[in-house]
């Protein structure tokens, strides 16, 4: 679907010298933030005179288009209109070249696990849903084994877990920026029916150095071992490709490539990456059977704050290792009723709720919930009401418990939500006890968050303005911190300076926190925390934005303490912040508080006379 945004977008990537000249891509609250190759190939003037484009700012390290509040959308619209996927989605550091900003070795791998499943998950799910429907029909007498229907259907279902290496070759090769196909060839070199076990041919060396294969026998359905043989490929050809001649890369690279990267993995990659995974399933699977109700309440209490953070992605391989090597698998059974926990959640919240908005936001939730896809219920209700979701959780991990005391286990990949049941069903057996079982615990988990929020929910009731004035055509704005207020025009940024964003005031605050500065609803919360924006009943909307381009500090320093679609009243408490760490950094905490949407009003007077402000005192009167 084409966005608004499109020919906003296509300028912009004309005038920053095209999708060659950008080497990253991030965005903050207001402004698209380039790093460029060359910036005198930008545009500049074109780009100031831009409609839509509020103005450019050049520093020594970036390249910032000052689009306004709707900039997520432009970001959307020019990272596709640029082809730019490669560049801001790839789970790395966009300074990493320069020394910055790197990530922890956890973030790095969760983002490398969640771009190569990614791409595979639905196809993933699609073809586990229907090895347990199969399952399920032989075990009712609805098919045998023996007819063809069942063999053709079967051959569908597990030829995505059979040739998995030759999939994630393909996906982690696009992850890590070298040729797909090369990733491809090298993954289906691992599943090559000459080196499967039980063959009759010599596969005990490569030019005379032993070959160890893996305890299973063979690299089908495995899935750690492919993607650190990709990585290998990646990091070993981007420092030899730089030698070889252009006139023969076309054929040496693929080849250098391939050969070097087969011969690692089968001395090296394969049998280390095998012997680690396998010995992560085995902790994993001796803590469950040291206790399987711990284990299940353990990752059903937890299983959406990982969700939150991505970092499901670090067990899920494991999961899929254990069922294609053990044929079952224990770690991730205990999150089964997460989903459901969070539908009956949303349910009750449906019911007890006035507010319009929220019930238009509960309906598309429990269909999806059901569905399995749990991010709406978290992120649109129950996590900005905070005590729905920590119910949840609670109730997920009591299931969980329950799921794992009873013995089931995940015979197959398994779909999500009610797509999941069948994954219970033992595949050799055709026994549908730990169906049966799942059955029972997703339901226990529907009605146990239904009945507990029923129970508890209260709605806040949005208080109406106290701090406007009759006829609700004047409104004053309260400091928002301590401090000293000082005119927009003494603020070193010059968007914030000459006004683009919107009039106001701005705080050099001399206490690490940020208060409401009015009632209202909480409109935006940037993710690194330095910048919230608040909309009134009335529509006035207020961005505070603390320190200067404080957004590269990628959260570090500030703790925002509400959340979007959070009602508050004001004197609560939005954010906290740390002012020495900030400033050690070599930031500004000088901190704007503009009306972004000024025009709307007659006038916008920032009270500035003072030499200090505290929280509470007048600081903008608008008309």
């Amino acid at each position: 679907m084409a966005s608004k945004y499109d020919g906003l977008a296509r300028i912009i990537m004309q005038n920053v010298g095209g999708t060659e000249n950008v080497k990253a891509l991030t965005h903050c609250v207001t402004r698209l933030r380039f790093q460029l190759k060359d910036e005198k190939k930008a545009n500049t003037d074109v780009l100031k005179e831009t409609e839509g484009i509020v103005t450019v700012i050049q520093n020594s390290e970036q390249y910032m288009v000052v689009i306004g509040n709707h900039v997520p959308d432009v970001y959307e619209a020019v990272v596709k209109r640029g082809h730019l996927e490669d560049i801001v989605d790839d789970g790395m550091s966009h300074n990493e070249e320069n020394g910055k900003g790197k990530q922890k070795p956890l973030d790095v791998f969760v983002g490398i696990v969640t771009s190569v499943f990614t791409p595979i998950l639905g196809v993933l799910s699609a073809c586990g849903i229907l090895k347990g429907l199969l399952a399920m029909f032989v075990a009712f007498g609805v098919l045998s084994t023996t007819s063809g229907t069942y063999n053709f259907l079967y051959s569908l279902s597990d030829s995505l877990f059979y040739f998995l290496p030759i999939i994630l070759g393909y996906t982690a090769a696009k992850r890590f920026g070298i040729s797909e196909l090369e990733g491809l060839v090298i993954g289906a070199t691992m599943v090559y029916p000459n080196l499967l076990s039980g063959g009759q041919l010599d596969i005990s060396n490569i030019f005379g150095i032993p070959v160890t294969m893996p305890a299973a026998g063979d690299y089908t359905s495995s899935v750690i071992p492919i993607i650190c043989a990709i990585a290998f490929a990646a990091w070993f050809e981007k420092r030899y490709k730089r030698f070889i001649p252009d006139t023969i890369k076309l054929f040496t690279i693929p080849f250098i490539t391939c050969l070097v990267t087969v011969c690692m993995t089968f001395w090296i990659i394969g049998p280390v990456a095998s012997t680690i995974s396998d010995g992560l399933g085995m902790v994993f699977t001796a803590i469950y059977e040291f206790s399987p109700i711990l284990m299940g309440f353990i990752v059903g209490g937890l299983w959406q704050v990982l969700v939150m953070f991505g970092l499901h992605w670090a067990i899920t391989p494991l999961m899929i290792n254990n069922i294609q090597t053990l044929g079952f698998d224990t770690i991730m059974i205990g999150m089964f009723g997460a989903s459901f926990a969070q539908t009956g959640a949303v349910i009750a919240i449906y019911l007890r709720s006035r507010n319009k908005k929220t019930k238009s936001l509960c309906i598309p939730a429990i269909v999806s919930g059901l569905a399995g896809v749990t991010e709406p219920a978290i992120y649109g209700i129950t996590l900005p009401k905070k005590k729905p979701f920590i119910i949840t959780c609670i109730v997920s991990a009591i299931t969980g418990a329950i799921i794992a005391a009873s013995g089931a286990k995940y015979y197959i990949v398994p779909g999500i939500g009610v797509f999941g049941y069948t994954a219970f069903m033992n595949t050799q057996t055709q026994n549908i006890t730990g169906m049966i079982w799942a059955i029972g615990a997703s339901i226990l988990a529907l009605v146990g968050g239904f009945a507990a929020v029923y129970l508890t929910y209260k709605e806040k009731e949005v208080k109406k303005l106290t701090t406007q004035l009759k006829d609700a055509v004047s409104a004053a704005i309260v400091s928002p911190m301590h401090g000293k207020a000082i005119a927009l025009k003494e603020v070193e940024d010059e968007v914030f300076r000459g006004g683009s964003l919107g009039q106001g005031a701005a705080i050099i605050p001399t206490e690490g926190k940020l208060y409401a500065p009015i009632d209202g609803t909480i409109a935006m919360v940037f993710p690194t925390g330095h910048a919230i924006g608040i909309k009134t009943i009335d529509g006035l909307e207020i961005l505070m934005h603390v320190g200067m381009n404080t957004v590269e500090l990628n959260g570090k320093g500030f703790n925002a303490k509400v959340n979007p679609g959070d009602h508050v009243v004001h004197g609560d408490l939005l954010l906290e912040f740390d002012i020495e760490e900030i400033q050690k950094a070599g930031y500004s905490v000088v901190t704007p508080i503009v009306i972004t949407n000024s025009n709307s009003y007659h006038e916008v007077l920032p009270d500035v006379s003072g030499e200090s402000i505290h929280v509470g005192d007048k600081l903008i009167t608008v008309r």
